[in-house]
């Protein structure tokens, strides 16, 4: 009987254990998004200046959770050493050499990352955030598999099929739609996804979480949508604009 109670007891202690290493309320998944600085500038930004021929960083995203700590605010002298390489990587394409895109990327985004010790400071989110962007190096691949901006258009297909047989990875890729009657589609934004550990992931996983939680972790996070932005179709030719 009393070893009974002891495994019982051991159990108890275990499950104890495996809640604490994974809290109901914990992501799942990471997004690292990269977008086009040409796609965006044009789509509703007339004093954005698309000087910048290269995919840059637009933000790495936890699946649930938005503005998870108010009072966290933005310090930009705690980065201080990867401000050189934010603002090559991850410019703010509106403000250039303003710091409230990573203040808002940072509030949104970055306290909810913040729940996983391995991202629970500012620096350790912008610096894994631009670890992944170097890592992956989603521009240097494009162009390596001959997918570079161009008059002609490309095949939805095309462009995934590289991304897949390099990373071994679905990525979720976003157009711009012109019109309801427009007959091809821009190339805007391509996210990457990461399991918790950074392990590359296919983006079109999904995880079910159980929660009784109030408030934005019942939900997965709406990812950031510039306004114009969707799924691309995979029925619809894709431009893939250069530099005007």
């Amino acid at each position: 009987m009393r070893l009974c109670f002891l495994i019982l007891l051991c159990l108890a202690a275990a499950l104890s254990s495996a809640f604490v290493i994974s809290p109901p309320h914990m992501w799942t998944k990471l997004i690292l998004t990269h977008h086009w600085p040409t796609t965006f500038c044009s789509m509703e930004h007339p004093a954005c200046h698309p000087n910048i021929s290269y995919w840059t960083l637009h933000g790495l995203w936890p699946d649930k959770g938005i503005d998870c700590n108010s009072s966290w605010h933005f310090n930009s002298s705690q980065i201080e050493d990867l401000l050189p390489d934010m603002k090559t990587s991850w410019p703010d394409l509106l403000n250039p050499l303003s710091a409230s895109f990573w203040k808002y990327e940072w509030h949104k985004h970055g306290t909810c990352a913040a729940k996983a010790p391995s991202l629970n400071s500012q620096h350790k989110y912008f610096s894994k955030a631009l670890e992944l962007y170097h890592k992956v190096d989603l521009d240097s691949i494009l162009k390596k598999f001959d997918i570079t901006p161009s008059e002609k258009y490309y095949k939805l297909s095309q462009i995934e099929g590289v991304i897949e047989n390099f990373y071994s990875v679905k990525p979720k890729i976003q157009c711009v739609h012109p019109s309801k009657n427009a007959d091809f589609q821009i190339l805007g934004q391509i996210e990457i996804c990461f399991n918790p550990d950074f392990t590359l992931l296919d983006c079109e996983k999904q995880f079910t979480m159980e929660t009784t939680s109030k408030g934005d972790w019942d939900n997965p996070v709406a990812v950031d949508k510039a306004s114009g932005f969707s799924v691309c179709d995979h029925d619809m030719p894709v431009y893939y604009p250069p530099l005007p």
